[in-house]
């Protein structure tokens, strides 16, 4: 089965980050924003249901050349019509496109089941020295893996810079997940868990 196995970026360096929040017993896992499909690839491999939606049917084309077993959606999170919540709601690099990131937040905390779980990795911008440091260090970080693994250019829309910096994504986070697990990341990345309650 393809995964990201051989397809390196910023974006699949933080998979394991999303599969290790997957809770034990999950059925139902939805990828927000799947791209060419393989985080929904992976999250087959332990949850029995997958779907994956995007805006944008030329990666759905890509991805739905991966597996037959997932149920590809070209459409927008924000709106489509899901029969039900999900066990696990999962999104990498997408956050940045939504224009509110609060409704977009809540929109996915609405979409993960109780007890299931909201697993983030997104993209944001530096506005203080600390994260200027990280840039600098991911930038570093980015030459010595891009050159040991090479660098794998997905053919999803880019948004850059992004909106938001990393303070109004963890201020927002907090505000709108109680109890959310932030973490700042390198390669402008940061992580976001959230259990939602029974």
């Amino acid at each position: 089965m393809e995964s990201s196995a051989g397809r390196w970026n910023h974006n699949t360096h933080y998979h394991r980050l999303i599969l290790d929040a997957v809770p034990t017993g999950a059925r139902s896992a939805l990828d927000v924003g799947c791209g060419n499909g393989l985080l929904s690839m992976e999250l087959s491999n332990s949850v029995p249901e997958v779907t994956g939606i995007d805006l944008d049917e030329g990666v759905l084309d890509d991805a739905r050349h991966l597996s037959n077993k997932i149920t590809w959606i070209q459409g927008d999170a924000m709106s489509y019509e899901f029969d039900g919540p999900f066990d696990v709601v999962a999104s990498v690099a997408t956050l940045h496109h939504m224009p509110d990131l609060g409704s977009a937040l809540s929109r996915l905390a609405d979409l993960t089941a109780p007890g299931g779980v909201l697993a983030v990795v997104g993209v944001a911008r530096a506005s203080r020295p600390k994260d200027m440091m990280l840039s600098l260090a991911g930038t570093v970080q980015h030459r010595w893996l891009a050159r040991k693994y090479g660098f794998w250019e997905h053919s999803a829309p880019t948004v850059w810079p992004p909106p938001h910096d990393f303070v109004t994504v963890r201020r927002t986070a907090e505000r709108v997940l109680p109890g959310v697990r932030w973490k700042q990341l390198l390669l402008w990345r940061y992580a976001l868990i959230w259990r939602k309650s029974l």
